[in-house]
């Protein structure tokens, strides 16, 4: 089980809860940064076996409070150099969402175990 690649993507819960973001836009966030940072490192070894088997991808979506909270995750990753992109919102210049490239879990949970599960209830 070490051994399963994942992808984690932190997704800032304040764009929808007090921002009014809809969870269309944040969908699109996620989808994003996801396409962007496995394009930034499509010649990497794990991402090329993540992508070679697309019916058994795992991703992990995980709540971030707020734009510090990614901002702090983004800056620990680039400290400790693991792959991710932080994806900014043009033309609003407003950091959304972070994308980590597919690692096995136990090399990348360690950065983002403090988050939950991204889970939001909608109502009508």
């Amino acid at each position: 089980m070490s051994n399963t690649l994942v992808q984690y993507v932190l997704l800032r819960s304040d764009l929808l809860k007090e921002m009014g973001w809809s969870i269309g836009a944040l969908v699109a966030q996620a989808c994003h940064a996801s396409s962007a940072v496995l394009h930034l490192n499509k010649d990497d070894e794990y991402t090329i076996q993540y992508l070679n088997d697309l019916d058994n991808m795992h991703k992990v979506v995980l709540e971030v409070p707020n734009e510090e909270s990614l901002k702090k995750v983004a800056d620990k990753l680039t400290e400790k150099a693991i792959a991710h992109k932080l994806w900014i919102e043009q033309p609003e210049n407003i950091p959304t969402c972070l994308a980590i490239k597919p690692y096995p879990k136990e090399e990348v949970k360690k950065f983002v175990g403090k988050f939950k599960l991204y889970k939001e209830t909608l109502s009508s």
